[in-house]
């Protein structure tokens, strides 16, 4: 079984930091890691392969430092880790994103599952996974939480869904984007962090893929950020001090007018 695994290297949650201008993600210089929730498509993955046999190959795209999540995926047990970089790529949104790996997957080779994390954490939006099975015209299942079969050509999955749990058997070649409960993801053993170390990185651009380019990067994105702003929440408070017996008498006063104010007594 050939499964393909798209991941996203992500800021740290306490490191998002956003262009107010471009309305994109500022990425230069900040700590990044898998995106936590792709670590459970990558487990899944491996479990499939150690008892299907086959290949996981995984990718993202993003610039030369996501090669470091590709690695670190080399580690826990894939196979190979494939790189899709180019400054035309540059603030792609989820439509161009999705356009831009999908056309990757096709690159690659056959494949008879694609897995990908439910969503990414800095964006929140969930629709990379379903754009990539759109582009590529392939059966999808969204929130799955388990796999309960695999044939030659079909494959029975659980999806987790408002009310409980929802039974499909879809035909391969498909796309999952899988939740928690699938699977614990392993760390990195000691000899996949060798493997790691010395495995090459092929890296994709948009010339290697053909890419057409109204598609692809912030030019090619639907999606526009107008502006951003920040919630603020503010608590504001009146402290009276209450020193000595005249201020606690004032103290008690201040409280009754407030709660008067406010209409709680």
């Amino acid at each position: 079984m050939n499964i393909i695994i798209p991941i996203k290297q992500v800021p740290e949650t306490s490191n998002v930091k956003m262009d107010k201008e471009t309305g994109t993600m500022i990425r230069d210089g900040v700590v990044s890691v898998i995106n936590p929730l792709d670590l459970y498509a990558i487990e899944a993955g491996i479990q499939l392969k150690e008892q299907f046999g086959g290949k996981v190959t995984v990718c993202t795209m993003g610039p030369q430092t996501a090669t470091k999540a590709l690695k670190e995926a080399i580690a826990m047990g894939c196979d190979e880790g494939i790189l899709i970089s180019d400054r035309k790529f540059a603030g792609a949104d989820t439509w161009a994103t999705s356009y831009t790996l999908s056309e990757a997957i096709k690159h690659i080779g056959e494949y008879d599952l694609v897995l990908a994390g439910e969503r990414a954490t800095d964006g929140d939006t969930g629709q990379v996974g379903p754009g990539v099975a759109a582009w590529l015209n392939i059966p999808l299942a969204t929130y799955v939480s388990k796999i309960n079969e695999v044939t030659n050509d079909r494959i029975t999955v659980e999806r987790l869904v408002e009310d409980g749990y929802q039974v499909l058997q879809m035909p391969l070649p498909a796309l999952l984007t899988v939740v928690k409960e699938i699977s614990n993801p392993r760390l990195p053993t000691l000899r996949g962090k060798k493997k790691a170390r010395v495995s090459e990185v092929p890296v994709m651009s948009a010339a290697d893929l053909q890419l057409e380019e109204s598609y692809i990067g912030l030019k090619g994105s639907p999606t526009k950020v107008v502006k951003i702003g920040y919630p603020k929440v503010t608590r504001g408070g009146k402290i009276v001090k209450a020193a000595g017996e005249e201020g606690v008498n004032e103290a008690v006063e201040e409280l009754i007018k407030f709660l008067e104010e406010k209409e709680l007594i």
